[in-house]
Protein backbone atom coordinates (compact mmCIF):
# COMPACT_ATOMS: atom_id res chain seq x y z
CA UNK A 1 0.00 0.00 0.00
CA UNK A 2 1.41 3.49 -1.13
CA UNK A 3 1.18 6.13 1.73
CA UNK A 4 -0.94 9.44 0.55
CA UNK A 5 0.96 12.44 -0.72
CA UNK A 6 0.36 15.52 0.76
CA UNK A 7 -2.06 17.63 -1.00
CA UNK A 8 -0.57 20.98 -2.93
CA UNK A 9 -2.22 22.70 -5.38
CA UNK A 10 -0.69 22.98 -8.77
CA UNK A 11 -0.46 26.44 -9.49
CA UNK A 12 0.76 27.13 -5.94
CA UNK A 13 3.64 24.52 -6.66
CA UNK A 14 4.74 26.33 -10.11
CA UNK A 15 4.79 29.56 -8.73
CA UNK A 16 7.09 28.69 -5.90
CA UNK A 17 8.89 26.07 -7.63
CA UNK A 18 9.43 29.28 -10.46
CA UNK A 19 10.75 31.77 -7.10
CA UNK A 20 12.49 28.85 -5.65
CA UNK A 21 14.47 28.79 -9.30
CA UNK A 22 14.88 32.60 -9.34
CA UNK A 23 16.04 33.18 -6.06
CA UNK A 24 13.17 35.63 -5.14
CA UNK A 25 11.19 36.54 -2.46
CA UNK A 26 7.54 37.80 -3.45
CA UNK A 27 4.25 37.43 -2.09
CA UNK A 28 2.20 34.44 -3.22
CA UNK A 29 -1.13 34.88 -3.31
CA UNK A 30 -3.56 32.22 -3.01
CA UNK A 31 -6.97 30.75 -2.35
CA UNK A 32 -6.05 27.51 -1.92
CA UNK A 33 -6.54 27.35 1.95
CA UNK A 34 -6.30 23.05 2.29
CA UNK A 35 -2.79 23.17 0.45
CA UNK A 36 -0.62 21.51 2.98
CA UNK A 37 2.42 23.12 3.62
CA UNK A 38 6.05 21.68 2.48
CA UNK A 39 9.55 22.39 2.89
CA UNK A 40 10.02 24.04 -0.26
CA UNK A 41 7.41 26.69 0.70
CA UNK A 42 9.79 27.79 4.13
CA UNK A 43 11.30 31.47 3.59
CA UNK A 44 8.37 32.59 0.97
CA UNK A 45 5.45 34.60 2.42
CA UNK A 46 1.88 33.20 0.85
CA UNK A 47 -0.83 35.50 0.98
CA UNK A 48 -4.00 33.11 2.18
CA UNK A 49 -7.50 34.26 1.11
CA UNK A 50 -9.49 34.07 4.51
CA UNK A 51 -13.22 34.40 2.75
CA UNK A 52 -12.93 38.65 2.54
CA UNK A 53 -9.27 39.78 1.95
CA UNK A 54 -5.89 37.94 1.86
CA UNK A 55 -3.87 37.66 4.53
CA UNK A 56 0.24 37.20 4.28
CA UNK A 57 1.98 34.81 6.29
CA UNK A 58 5.44 33.95 6.64
CA UNK A 59 5.95 30.03 6.05
CA UNK A 60 8.73 28.79 9.17
CA UNK A 61 9.91 25.30 9.29
CA UNK A 62 7.61 24.81 12.68
CA UNK A 63 4.57 24.73 10.11
CA UNK A 64 5.61 22.34 8.02
CA UNK A 65 3.18 19.67 7.33
CA UNK A 66 0.09 22.20 8.84
CA UNK A 67 -2.27 23.30 6.43
CA UNK A 68 -2.14 26.72 4.84
CA UNK A 69 -5.68 27.63 6.10
CA UNK A 70 -4.92 26.88 9.82
CA UNK A 71 -3.23 29.74 10.01
CA UNK A 72 -5.19 32.39 8.82
CA UNK A 73 -9.13 32.53 10.91
CA UNK A 74 -12.19 33.17 9.13
CA UNK A 75 -14.27 34.53 11.70
CA UNK A 76 -13.55 37.97 13.58
CA UNK A 77 -14.41 38.16 17.30
CA UNK A 78 -15.74 40.94 18.47
CA UNK A 79 -15.85 41.31 22.21
CA UNK A 80 -19.66 42.28 23.86
CA UNK A 81 -19.92 45.42 25.90
CA UNK A 82 -18.89 44.37 30.09
CA UNK A 83 -22.07 45.13 31.83
CA UNK A 84 -20.61 43.70 34.57
CA UNK A 85 -21.22 46.40 37.63
CA UNK A 86 -19.99 44.29 40.33
CA UNK A 87 -16.22 43.97 39.88
CA UNK A 88 -15.84 48.07 39.30
CA UNK A 89 -17.33 50.30 42.15
CA UNK A 90 -17.06 53.63 40.59
CA UNK A 91 -18.82 52.15 37.64
CA UNK A 92 -22.40 50.99 39.98
CA UNK A 93 -21.79 54.72 41.82
CA UNK A 94 -22.67 56.65 38.27
CA UNK A 95 -25.24 53.74 37.29
CA UNK A 96 -27.17 54.93 40.44
CA UNK A 97 -27.07 58.23 40.11
CA UNK A 98 -27.83 58.13 36.09
CA UNK A 99 -31.17 56.09 37.34
CA UNK A 100 -31.80 57.86 39.95
CA UNK A 101 -31.70 61.09 37.44
CA UNK A 102 -34.09 59.11 35.00
CA UNK A 103 -36.53 58.20 37.62
CA UNK A 104 -36.85 62.10 38.48
CA UNK A 105 -36.70 63.22 35.11
CA UNK A 106 -39.92 60.37 34.42
CA UNK A 107 -41.93 61.91 37.39
CA UNK A 108 -41.57 65.64 36.08
CA UNK A 109 -42.98 64.63 33.03
CA UNK A 110 -45.82 62.34 34.39
CA UNK A 111 -46.27 65.99 36.32
CA UNK A 112 -46.43 68.14 33.53
CA UNK A 113 -48.86 65.83 31.67
CA UNK A 114 -51.51 65.82 34.58
CA UNK A 115 -51.35 69.56 34.60
CA UNK A 116 -52.22 69.95 31.11
CA UNK A 117 -55.17 67.58 31.19
CA UNK A 118 -56.85 70.09 34.18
Amino acid sequence: MIPKSPFVANHLLRKIDKLNKERKKEIIITWSRASTIIPTMVGHTIAIHNGKEHLPIYITDYMVGYKLGEFVPTRTYREYEKTDTKSNPNIRKKNKKEKTKTIKKQKNIEKQQKYKKK
